[in-house]
């Protein structure tokens, strides 16, 4: 258990977890870890303590689950922008060589024809 502070009370509030906070009686709320809720269901013996304590449980499974398909995400958006950036700069330099055979051809000298040449007189 643990004590949260003046920003994540407030986070608390913006998130509707606390309606205000002067709710809270102008004290920092305490909050519980996955573990100290274990602990907690240990000590309380009551039938409804114990169906919440395993809710709240669940609900810890859940948000670990949340995060890591969170974080698996962001790093398959991230390899996809690298590979955007990857293709693009192939792109761009495609565009280049092609600019210079288009300066290339629009510059081309006529070239004397070589091979068989007919007597024409």
């Amino acid at each position: 258990m643990f004590r949260l502070t003046e920003i994540e009370t407030d986070f608390m509030v913006s998130q509707n977890a606390i309606p205000f906070k002067q709710h809270l009686g102008g004290s920092l709320p305490y909050v519980f870890t996955e573990h100290g809720v274990l602990h907690l269901a240990k000590v309380l013996t009551g039938e409804r303590a114990t169906q919440m304590s395993i809710r709240i449980i669940e609900v810890f499974a859940q948000m670990r689950e949340a995060l890591i398909d969170n974080l698996s995400l962001k790093l398959d958006i991230e390899e996809i922008k690298k590979k955007l950036t990857s293709h693009s700069k192939n792109i761009e330099l495609v565009f280049n060589y092609l600019d210079e055979l288009i300066e290339k051809k629009d510059n081309e000298k006529p070239r004397k024809q070589i091979g068989y040449k007919p007597d024409t007189e």
